[in-house]
């Protein structure tokens, strides 16, 4: 059984992890078969971005920390390229949270660029309560999208959120009916469809990037070489021509 399944559909990579009966828990054959399905999404000219989600009943359990091996550093790292690899795509990634998200799991949630919560999402801190710290870049992730005071509530308190706490405090764009969920991120994941692809990368790319800078002015300067390149772009001349058309036709 393949432990992590992919479906294109409408430029939309729905990439889910597929050991219900683990609750979808991160193992490092689990992380190799999500690097092998992103490297040929990656690849794929007709992709323009990615949902992640879990077979029902969880969205991700976690990390099977029974694979650290001799190395406990060694064996974190590999455990975490079940998310980081998420991280490293230069297409637009959304999680679409179906039901627990845990430790790890919420790790694979908090690296995409947006989290859609289902009702029965319930984001799950845990690390402290099963005597280990927080890795791979949790507390930054999940300070710089929430800020510290829902982060230090979850992290340090082990305060468990469900779908409408985490839109609430901006750990989730939506919460959404349960079975709505998947379509509703495809759905958002679609409208890159007629965006042109290296558009969509650099943008993602940029927003990335600018999150480094300070002032106004270095944001300007950060996106003015991105934009004059899209404005000599066949795409943007050619959707201008139509718009002008359509104005004057009115």
């Amino acid at each position: 059984m393949s432990l992590a399944t992919l479906d294109v559909t409408d430029a939309v990579a729905t990439i889910t992890l597929n050991d219900p009966k683990r609750r979808n828990a991160v193992t490092l054959d689990m992380c190799a078969e999500v690097g092998a399905i992103l490297d040929e999404v990656d690849a794929n000219e007709a992709v323009k971005a990615i949902v992640v989600t879990g077979a029902n009943p969880a969205f991700c359990a976690g990390a099977d920390l029974t694979h650290l091996g001799d190395s406990e550093e060694e064996g974190l790292l590999a455990i975490y390229e079940g998310f980081l690899r998420f991280g490293r795509s230069p297409l637009p990634t959304i999680a679409a949270v179906n039901g627990a998200a845990v430790g790890a799991g919420m790790n694979l949630a908090l690296i995409c660029d947006v989290r859609m919560a289902g009702e029965s999402a319930r984001f799950d801190d845990r690390f402290l309560q099963i005597g280990i710290h927080p890795g791979g870049g949790h507390t930054w992730m999940f300070q710089n999208i929430t800020g510290p005071q829902a982060a230090s509530a979850a992290v340090l308190f082990s305060q468990v959120m469900d779908g409408a706490e985490a839109a609430r405090v901006g750990l989730a764009h939506r919460c959404v009916p349960d079975d709505e969920l998947l379509a509703t991120c495809q759905e958002m994941a679609a409208t890159t469809a007629n965006v042109p692809r290296e558009l969509v990368i650099r943008t993602k790319q940029t927003m990335q990037e600018i999150r480094s800078v300070s002032t106004q002015s270095a944001a300007v300067n950060m996106e003015l070489g991105p934009q004059a390149w899209s404005a000599r772009q066949p795409a943007f001349r050619d959707k201008l021509a139509a718009l002008k058309a359509k104005i004057s036709g009115s």
